[in-house]
């Protein structure tokens, strides 16, 4: 530490010069506000999102951990199916360049080799606001630690962690959509409790916005796996994981509802599990050809990409892309 005194010197001139530690000749004072740092994208980088489906401009994704190749039991690792990991990093690699394409950022996590197996679905593991992040807690015990690897991560990109999900409660940021600038909907079930939920609510009321709080039925993992905003005031659902609570806030804001039943390509191949790109413009998984058609025919510009050993871990595209920033 150190130690500057202010007094009379040894031929009895007053020295009243302060060091640039107290503020003296080469102190500059901090003058923009976090928020003003983060837009101006230097001292943090630019990040946070207040709309599902304005322009995508930055994303992570995980490269799969060695430990994808060393799961003998799917099931006990949350999984349905065995995943060849040589193939999941070719779609991971084949993803990125569909969003660098695109024009959206991508940020790498690089979780370590005996890293759970699921940290690859980063959209679960934070929430970015505009400033910053909440990092979650998981729900299931195999899970538990991924937080950290995405905790380094966001750090390595740049971005501030407001605030840590901790004591008894569980957070997943897919159960987390935005309805509209002020309004975030977070669903509470079997990822995300009620704790969580108020977690969440208390970093998102320090910024002006309010978080509704809706019922996820049975055999639902995620929001996101039961509702997909594709463009302003439109909505795609998946019907048989609609609640009443959730139709109420999408019928009070006046959404026009697209609704999917639980065929094949919305259970098996989890067509439904998309990323918005910009308003009316998603990426999707491959080889859903029904699902893209009633895309398509509802004025939605479709990409694909082949996701099939994500599947197999039972996720998606949307569970795998970590939103860091749109517009």
């Amino acid at each position: 530490m150190e130690t500057h005194m202010i007094g009379e010197g040894t031929r009895g001139k007053a020295r009243t010069e302060l060091p640039s530690t107290l503020g003296g000749t080469g102190w500059t004072p901090r003058q923009e506000t976090h928020e003003e740092e983060i837009a101006a994208g230097r001292t943090w980088s630019r990040c946070g999102y207040r709309s599902e489906v304005a322009p995508l401009r930055a994303v992570m994704l995980a490269r799969p951990p060695d430990s994808i190749g060393d799961v003998a039991d799917p099931r006990a690792q949350l999984m349905s199916a065995p995943v060849d990991l040589g193939r999941l990093r070719a779609e991971t690699e084949a993803v990125a360049e569909v969003f660098r394409r695109q024009g959206v950022a991508v940020r790498e996590a690089l979780p370590g080799p005996d890293a759970p197996p699921n940290v690859i679905f980063q959209r679960d593991l934070f929430l970015v606001t505009p400033q910053g992040a909440v990092l979650g807690r998981t729900a299931s015990r195999q899970r538990a630690g991924e937080e950290r690897h995405a905790a380094v991560a966001l750090a390595r990109a740049g971005i501030p962690i407001l605030h840590t999900v901790r004591g008894t409660a569980t957070f997943e940021g897919a159960d987390a959509l935005w309805a509209d600038d002020r309004t975030l909907v977070v669903g509470c079930g079997f990822r995300t409790n009620e704790e969580g939920a108020r977690a969440v609510e208390a970093v998102v009321a320090e910024q002006g916005a309010d978080v509704v709080r809706v019922s996820l039925g049975p055999g639902v993992q995620h929001l996101l796996g039961a509702l997909v905003f594709v463009d302003h005031r439109r909505a795609l659902v998946r019907e048989s994981a609609l609640t009443e609570s959730l139709r109420a806030v999408l019928r009070a804001r006046d959404y026009e509802l697209l609704a999917f039943e639980d065929d094949d390509e919305v259970v098996d191949r989890r067509s439904l599990n998309v990323v918005v790109l910009a308003p009316g413009r998603v990426l999707m998984p491959d080889g859903c050809p029904r699902t893209r058609s009633r895309l398509e025919a509802y004025g939605i510009e479709v990409h694909a990409v082949e996701v099939g050993e994500y599947v197999k871990a039972a996720g998606a595209l949307g569970c795998l892309t970590g939103i860091l920033h749109r517009d």
